[in-house]
Formats: C-alpha cells, structure tokens, sequence
C-alpha cells in the first residue's frame, strides 16, 4: 500500500469494522481533578452523577462510538440507581462497568482485599455486595476491581499470607456475582504501596481470575506498567489465554499520568491496536470491554474525552489497514525490513478523511470537537451550573 492511499475494498472493509467499534467513558473524566498539590476547578463542572451522564452523552453525540458510561461507587453514590439509568437511557447512553473503591477509607491503610483484619476484609467484600446491588438496577454486567493494597517497607506484612488472603476475599466477591454478570480484576505495578504491590502484574491477575473461574478476566490498563514494557506483547498472551476482559486507554510519560489517550506515544497505540484487530477482538461480541479511563486536569473535561476517543479510533483506523497478506509474506521470507515497510506504511496514512466520511454515513459532522464547539453546550452548562458542589476526584 502506499503511503496516504486507501484501496477502496480496504476502505469499505475498514468502515465497516469502524463501524462496530465502542469505547465506553468514565464518569470521573468529567468532574475537577488534579494532582496531590492542586485540583483545579472549571466553569460548568457537573454537581452530581446525572450531570456527568449528560456531559458523557455529548462525546457520544459527536463521536458516534462511545455509548456507554463507567460508574465509581461511592464517587457516583444515587438514591435510586433505576432513576440513573433512565436518564443515561434518555440521553442515549447506558451504564456500563461498576467500579468499586478500595483506596479511600481510613480502614483499608493497611489494605483491604488483603488486610492482615478479617473484619477489615469483610468490609471490602461488602462494598463489592453494594457495587452488585448498583449492578442489579443499573443493568450493568460488569464488575471492575482496581486494589491498591500493598507494602511499603520489608517486613511490614507477610507476603505469602497476603496472596492467600486476597484470593479468599476475591471468592467471595466472585461469588456476590450474577450468572450473566462477570469480575474483571485490574493490576498495577506501584502506587499507592512502593515495597510490595499485591497485584503488581498481568500474569498475578491472571493467576487469580484463573482461579475464581471462567467469568473472571484480567483488565489492561496502558498507564500501569513500567517504562520499556511492551504491553502489546501482554495483549496478545492475554487474548491468546482468553482472559483479556477490559482494555483501559490513557497516556503516560512517567508513571500513570492519566493523559489523553495516545497523548505520548501514538505508535504504542497503534502497534496495541494492531494485535487487537489480528485477533480479531475489536468486535463488541469479543468479550473485551475497551474503556477510556482517565482524568483531565488542565483540559477541558468533554473535548478531552473528545480527543481521546478519536485518537483511539484513528489508531483503530490504521490498525485496519495494514496489509496483512503483504506483512505474512514478508515475515514468511524473512525479509524484516519489507515487514515493517507494512507497519509503517499503515502507521504513516492519514486516515482522518476516512473518519470524516465514517461520522458523515452516521449522520454525524465529520468533525467532532468543531461540532461540540459550535453546539453551545459548553457555554450553557457554565450559565446552568452555578451554585452547588462541583464533582472531583473522590466526589
């Protein structure tokens, strides 16, 4: 292929899988967040978890592909969770995955899924009975679990024992689950706890939700692995293992930076995009649930979103279009620089004309961002929202 054209039957088959293609949000993108040295507020902010879902229903509106909304319990805390849903049903969206909080109690300083206190391990496995019940009336069939437990010195706790408690206190919270409901169980190589992690790494999550059964899957965060990792490498162990469950996009320089989804290193997204469409899961019947999951500090909230799930899709987009009977050829022969000629020629097209007719075929403006701009929508939640508390991280 050349560099910039798109042969038109790779342009049909390419629309085609774009198409199908869903990316569903956080609501936490939509509230005030920051660092530990400042949280910066912004006109227009959200109040309450109906506000984010109405914010969130705008990237779908201009982007087509992101239907579904992220809950954080307690952060999204409702009297009637029925009432949520019809209004992200009203405003064309639904619930999407449930998400527990174990990292802001003063019980869980020392952990919470893995405490050394069975009576503190009872209580996270009853947060996670609150998260099912949010489940229940919400419609979702998805439960995500992100623990921050872990060490900070050497000595502080039995290593072992702790492994040996988390797997006790994930069989309850597996067992809390619906038939049609299922667990998916994240990792983090640090942060909060810099000596030892309790589920540091893919293969620690894999070897739990191996053991709690078929409904338990392992979540892919793109920020939460070291420097050099090639996570494309993880995918394809995962997807190979069938146990990818969820892909969570961000970006990160450093550590886990929460940026903009393909902020700093759009190759990496294509190249993980990439092993995502050789294996064929892509398809919303894959058993992958891919999800933006960051926070925006200094930009604005909903163009952040915006911009996120158009980077995704443009890395989607390029993905399609490598040439994967040229690229088999090549790799057949051994001829390594024809092979990445392929990738690069794929990674190298501009694909923004194609998503431009993509939107204009689902009745959308080719643009989205110029069309959330020229909607007003921005201006009129600044005039609305006055008065109240705006939503934050933890809020």
């Amino acid at each position: 292929m050349t560099t910039g054209q798109i042969p038109s039957t790779s342009r049909e088959s390419v629309l085609a899988a774009l198409r199908e293609q869903t990316i569903e949000l956080p609501s936490w993108a939509f509230g005030n967040s920051g660092t530990r040295f400042k949280v910066f507020g912004s006109p227009g902010t959200p109040r309450d978890p109906f506000e984010k879902i109405s914010d969130a229903a705008q990237v779908h509106r201009h982007t087509g592909i992101a239907p579904r909304v992220s809950l954080h319990i307690p952060w999204d805390l409702v009297d009637d969770y029925g009432k949520l849903a019809a209004h992200a049903a009203d405003h064309g969206v639904a619930i999407g995955t449930i998400n527990s909080n174990l990292f802001q109690d003063d019980d869980y300083k020392l952990g919470s899924l893995a405490h050394p206190d069975a009576k503190v391990r009872a209580k996270a496995v009853a947060h996670h009975a609150e998260c099912v019940d949010v489940m229940r009336a919400t419609g979702s069939k998805e439960l995500k679990v992100w623990l921050p437990d872990g060490t900070n010195y050497p000595g502080q706790d039995d290593l072992r024992e702790r492994q040996e408690r988390l797997a006790g206190s994930l069989q309850q919270v597996y067992a809390l689950l619906e038939p049609d409901q299922r667990m998916v169980l994240e990792y983090k190589f640090f942060e909060p706890a810099f000596y030892s992690t309790d589920v540091p790494d893919w293969g620690t999550s894999l070897l739990h939700c191996t053991a709690l059964g078929e409904r338990a899957k392992v979540v892919l965060d793109t920020g939460h692995h070291a420097p050099g990792t090639n996570i494309e490498f993880i995918v394809v162990q995962l997807l190979r293992a069938g146990r990818l469950g969820a892909f969570d996009f961000n970006s990160r320089f450093y550590a886990d930076d929460d940026l903009m989804a393909g902020a700093a290193d759009p190759f990496q997204l294509f190249r993980i995009m990439y092993e995502i469409v050789r294996s064929d899961a892509l398809r919303p019947d894959s058993g992958v649930n891919f999800m933006l999951d960051q926070c925006h500090n200094i930009e604005a909230k909903i163009p952040g979103q915006i911009r996120s799930v158009t980077n995704v899709q443009q890395a989607t987009a390029k993905a399609l279009l490598v040439d994967r009977a040229a690229l088999r050829e090549a790799q057949q022969a051994g001829d390594v620089l024809a092979a990445n000629d392929v990738f690069m020629d794929a990674f190298s097209t501009d694909v923004r004309p194609l998503l431009a007719q993509l939107r204009e075929s689902m009745g959308l403006e080719p643009d989205p961002m110029a069309a959330y701009l020229a909607s007003g929508y921005a201006e009129r939640i600044a005039a609305e929202r006055i008065g109240g508390q705006q939503a934050g991280w933890g809020a």
